[in-house]
C-alpha cells in the first residue's frame, strides 16, 4: 500500500490564494512573492497529487473538479487556523487586522465609503477593504469576509441577516425637465427618455428595477455602472431610477413624481459562521448593522 501523500502547507496556502486571485500574478502580489515561485509551487502540488488542479481561460485560472474538492478541504483548514488565532470569545481588546467587505458598486461608492471613516475613528487598528462587484461574492470561499447584497446569499456555513431596506425613485436633471417637460403623472412618463442598465449584461436580477416601476420605458442610454447612469442623467440624458442611498440631489438631480413611482429592495449581510464572532469581523458587522438600521431601517422595524 503506497504511503499517503504529504502536502506542504505553504503550497496549499498558495493554492488557496490562486483560487481567490484567479491569476498567478495577482496571487503573487497578495502573497508578496514572485510569479515564478507561485507557478513552481502549484506545479509541485499538482505533481504530489498527480492531478491537474487548474484550467485556464480568458478570465484567468479556475479549479478543476479535483481542484474544487481540494479547495473545500483547504478552506476548512484555514477556518480552523483562524479559529485558533482569533478565538471566538468575548474580549475587550481592540479589534485589529484586515476585513474585506464586498458589495455592489453603487452602495459601496455612494454610501459605505464615506461611512467607513467613522469606523476607522472608532477602531484605528482595523483596515477595511471595500470591494465592488456586479456578481455574487462567495463569502464561503473567502473571496470576502462580509457581503452586503440586495438578495439573501446562499452558501455552506453562512450566517445571513436581513439588516435594512431601501427604496428607489425617479430622478432627472433640471435641464432635461426644462427641455422635455416635467411629468405630473405616471401616464406622462410615456415618451420620456430613460437611463438604465445594459440588459444583457445584468448579472443580478434584483437591479432590474426600472421596468418594475415604469412599464416599457424608452431607454436611450445604457450602462452597466450605476454611477455612469446617474451622471448621464445629470448631464441631461433622461430620467433615471436611483436608490435612496445614492442621495442623488447632491449631484444636481431632482425627484420626478416623488413617491408615486417607488420600488423597494432589502439589504442582507452575509458572513461565515466561523468568522462572525472574531473581534475584527464582529466589529465591522455590528457597525454595518448600526448605520443601516439608522439610515435605511427595515419596513417592519
Amino acid at each position: 500500500m503506497p504511503a499517503p501523500t504529504r502536502l506542504n502547507w505553504d503550497d496549499l496556502r498558495i493554492f488557496l490564494e490562486v483560487n481567490r486571485s484567479k491569476t498567478l500574478t495577482a496571487a503573487a502580489r497578495q502573497l508578496r512573492i514572485d510569479d515564478s515561485t507561485v507557478s513552481r509551487r502549484i506545479a509541485a502540488l499538482e505533481a504530489s497529487l498527480n492531478e491537474t488542479l487548474f484550467i485556464r481561460d480568458s478570465a484567468g485560472l479556475h479549479p478543476t473538479p479535483r481542484g474544487l474538492e481540494l479547495l473545500m478541504c483547504v478552506q476548512d483548514m484555514e477556518r480552523g487556523a483562524l479559529a485558533i488565532t482569533e478565538p471566538a470569545i468575548a474580549s475587550d481588546r481592540t479589534p485589529c487586522g484586515h476585513v474585506r467587505v464586498a458589495t455592489m458598486e453603487g452602495i459601496a461608492s455612494l454610501y459605505l465609503a464615506a461611512e467607513f471613516v467613522a469606523l476607522r475613528e472608532r477602531y484605528p487598528l482595523l483596515e477595511v477593504e471595500l470591494v465592488t462587484s456586479s456578481n455574487q461574492v462567495q463569502v464561503n470561499r473567502r473571496e470576502a469576509d462580509i457581503f452586503i447584497s440586495f438578495f439573501p446569499t446562499a452558501g455552506r456555513g453562512l450566517a445571513v441577516t436581513e439588516i435594512g431596506a431601501f427604496q428607489l425613485h425617479l430622478y432627472a436633471s433640471p435641464e432635461y425637465l426644462a427641455r422635455a417637460g416635467t411629468p405630473h403623472s405616471v401616464d406622462d412618463l410615456t415618451g420620456h427618455d430613460f437611463v438604465s442598465y445594459v440588459d444583457d449584461l445584468v448579472q443580478l436580477d434584483t437591479v432590474r428595477w426600472l421596468r418594475e416601476g415604469v412599464p416599457n420605458p424608452r431607454v436611450v442610454f445604457h450602462s452597466s455602472s450605476m454611477l455612469a447612469q446617474m451622471f448621464a442623467a445629470g448631464g441631461g440624458a433622461g430620467i433615471v431610477m436611483l436608490p435612496t442611498f445614492a442621495r442623488a440631489e447632491r449631484f444636481g438631480l431632482v425627484p420626478v413624481l416623488g413617491r408615486r413611482v417607488e420600488v423597494g429592495r432589502m439589504l442582507f449581510l452575509a458572513v461565515h459562521k466561523e468568522l462572525q464572532h472574531t473581534p475584527r469581523v464582529k466589529a465591522v458587522c455590528e457597525f454595518l448593522q448600526e448605520i443601516i438600521a439608522r439610515d435605511y431601517p427595515r419596513n417592519d422595524a
